[in-house]
């Protein structure tokens, strides 16, 4: 661009009041480049269906509202409207140069989107929570407006959809899903530049040797007709692939000159690692694999850059295994859902909550009914959480899985979230359906279409789906989940499917119906429908924590448990009587993230070690010294997994504040109880506190403990 150009940008832009219109000056001619779109967009409901008639695809109609994206219109007044409502947004680009490709993208719009550029009709997208794309190099001119249509009504052959399982509520034909309907463009909208050549995915797999790793990756390169430039057959392109360790360092690399035709071609490149480092839960070690492409020239035409992990998870003997230690986990869900953002999340919001669950010693999680924020998947790669993503396929009925379009979705959406996610280590399994009709001819069907859908797409990985009914069949082969790799059973013993005496008979019948199977408890937990008041929902909750978890951890080939759920959502459904809508009463932490009596004793439940605490003192007199016994829990534990360079810190301080002593003790391998002790020099102090944690590699504190002196009780006489 020169000062002209950029002269003029800036005189259309107060002109024309265009937001977002010099963000897009900076956009080189060649190579790879994003242009975020989130800024000064319009907003306008359409509940009588007039935009179409009246052309708003091709021109804004008045009284729209200014909006930032992400966004959704059911929070703040439109938060109950099902229906149709328009997006737009005005931009400027420079003229490309010969030979560009740009495409416009979407992080996610729920739940039907058609969209216009210029008036032109750039295609649909069904779906709520993936990713996709249109190519608009033709269409783009200097002077640019892209309409969005979204239509966010459910319907019995949409995912997610009406929930005609067959509960008592389904005698209406129209049973809502249990969260709430957010309508809107609730992910990021970006512009990307590259050459006429470009990355369209990577996917990246690897496979251990006794000296390295293999990184095997299936690149997939396009190729686009250029107007006016004249059409090369196979022109050659370089692709130069280089995966960087977690140092930052390039490890390995590969270079080749590949004839690229029109279209999509297929790269397959293997890299050999010699002496990875591995990810895990307390070492999330992460390599990035970087593809370029350059021209005969040697000028840049893309760049692509994708995280992964070298890892290995196992089943094995009815257990999980993480590069060949046994691990038994525990976590929570937790929906994409807020008062001040509904689904349309931003950083701080999934931050504040993951860190959070983090803190509740989180390593595996489902973690909800549908494919997540990128932002959650880069989370749990960086902190060594196991993840099993999910489709939004939420009690359907056998009719509805029998439903070819319905099916047909499913694998659809499913392709979108593997080619979108599936190159993230956290992620171990797919799950494609949640307490649906499995148990049925359909259902069974169902479940073996989709299974052979993800084994083409992603080989390596498990497939399960979740069920709350599998204590009741009377053989195995009744249902799907005797096809599934291991068995997710949802549990509500004591609210939802029973007295909490019949837990014990309902693992039984599960240990005997599937005895060569895994099981992951992917939902506990107690609802508070079914107490008078939330106070008592919580003491409830407590108690069946403190109840059930020593029952889950007794029996060997439960390999981990999921609580439902992180925080109070919004729903249409499970609601206190007389209520329509609301927040269903589920969580540890309410819709405000305040925190309740259930995550402190949540806490201390999942701590993978336990730390007894004692002063050491002669009678009558303050304490000298201090003596801590560190045990880390065993495979009989729930949770447990190896414990690998971790450390004890411990602190003394007065009541003002002083430092009277304090240490620290590092372990290699964590394996049996350690005793340690230290001193403590009390002078004239009238007070002591004791402050103790274990602390993973990554520097979280997985257990701690306080002890004050004199006793509070004592003190207080």
């Amino acid at each position: 661009m020169t000062d002209r150009d950029v002269a003029v940008a800036e005189q259309l832009a107060r002109v024309l009041g265009w937001g977002g219109l010099l963000l897009l000056l900076t956009v080189p001619a060649l190579g790879s480049s994003r242009v975020d779109l989130d800024r000064d967009w319009q907003f306008r409901a359409d509940p009588g269906l007039a935009g179409d008639a009246s052309g708003w695809n091709s021109s804004i109609p008045p009284g729209t509202q200014s909006i930032n994206l992400p966004h959704t219109w059911n929070v703040g007044g439109l938060h109950d409207y099902l229906g149709v409502a328009w997006y737009f947004h005005r931009f400027y680009v420079p003229p490309q140069a010969p030979g560009a490709h740009v495409e416009l993208h979407f992080g996610a719009t729920f739940y039907n989107a058609h969209v216009w550029l210029n008036g032109v009709n750039l295609g649909e997208h069904e779906g709520g929570f993936t990713a996709y794309a249109f190519d608009v190099t033709s269409k783009l001119r200097a002077q640019n407006v892209i309409a969005v249509r979204i239509d966010n009504r459910p319907g019995i052959a949409t995912i997610p959809g009406f929930a005609d399982r067959g509960s008592p509520e389904a005698s209406s034909p129209e049973v809502r899903y249990d969260w709430w309907t957010y309508g809107g463009i609730v992910r990021d909208v970006w512009l990307t530049t590259s050459g006429s050549s470009w990355v369209g995915r990577q996917s990246i797999r690897t496979a251990p040797l006794a000296d390295g790793a293999m990184i095997h990756d299936r690149i997939i390169l396009e190729r686009a007709l250029v107007p006016g430039v004249p059409a090369t057959p196979n022109a050659p392109i370089t692709v130069r692939v280089t995966a960087f360790g977690p140092d930052g360092r390039a490890a390995a690399n590969d270079e080749r000159v590949v004839p690229l035709a029109a279209g999509a071609t297929e790269v397959a490149v293997s890299l050999k690692l010699s002496h990875p480092k591995l990810w895990n839960l307390d070492h999330p070690d992460l390599y990035r694999m970087v593809v370029e492409l350059t021209d005969r020239n040697h000028k840049l035409l893309d760049e692509s850059s994708e995280m992964f992990g070298v890892r290995t998870v196992e089943i094995r003997e009815r257990h999980l295994l993480v590069n060949g230690e046994r691990v038994r986990l525990t976590g929570l869900a937790r929906h994409e859902d807020s008062p001040w953002e509904g689904l349309a999340e931003t950083r701080g919001t999934i931050g504040h909550d993951y860190d959070d669950m983090q803190a509740l010693h989180t390593t595996l999680t489902r973690p909800v009914h549908y494919p997540q924020h990128p932002l959650v998947l880069d989370y749990a790669d960086r902190h060594g959480i196991l993840l099993i993503p999910e489709i939004p396929v939420w009690q359907f009925s056998e009719a509805q899985l029998a439903d070819p379009r319905v099916l047909a979705l499913a694998q659809r959406q499913m392709r979108e979230m593997i080619e979108e996610a599936g190159n993230h280590p956290s992620i171990f399994a797919w799950s494609v359906a949640n307490e649906s009709a499995m148990s049925t001819p359909g259902g069974i069907a169902y479940f073996r279409a989709m299974r052979d859908t993800i084994r083409k797409l992603d080989p390596d990985r498990f497939v399960s789906f979740t069920d709350d009914k599998l204590p009741k069949l009377a053989r195995a082969a009744e249902s799907a989940a005797n096809d599934a790799d291991f068995v997710m059973m949802n549990q509500y013993y004591g609210s939802w499917h029973g007295p909490a005496e019949a837990l014990v008979p309902a693992l039984d019948q599960i240990d005997h119906l599937f005895p060569d199977k895994m099981v992951i408890i992917s939902e506990m937990g107690f609802a508070g429908i079914f107490a008078k008041n939330p106070v008592e929902a919580d003491r409830m909750r407590v108690k069946t924590m403190r109840d059930q978890m020593p029952l889950l951890a007794a029996r060997d080939w439960i390999a981990g448990a999921v609580l439902w759920c992180y925080q109070d959502y919004k729903s249409p459904r499970n609601l206190w009587p007389g209520e329509s809508e609301g927040y269903v009463e589920h969580g540890v932490v309410d819709e405000a993230r305040q925190r309740k009596p259930s995550y402190r004793v949540w806490k201390k439940l999942t701590e993978p070690a336990t730390i007894t605490v004692h002063w050491v003192s002669a009678p009558d007199r303050a304490p000298t010294g201090i003596a801590l016994l560190v045990t880390p829990n065993s495979e009989r534990s729930l949770p447990f997994h190896p414990l690998h360079d971790y450390r004890l810190i411990w602190s003394v301080v007065d009541e003002k504040g002083k430092p009277l002593g304090g240490g620290e003790r590092r372990f290699a391998e964590l394996k049996d109880a350690v005793e340690v002790t230290g001193a403590v020099q009390p002078g004239e102090a009238q007070a002591l506190r004791l402050n103790v944690a274990l602390q993973s590699p990554t520097g979280l504190a997985v257990a701690d403990e306080v002890l004050e002196w004199p006793p509070r009780a004592a003190a207080q006489q």
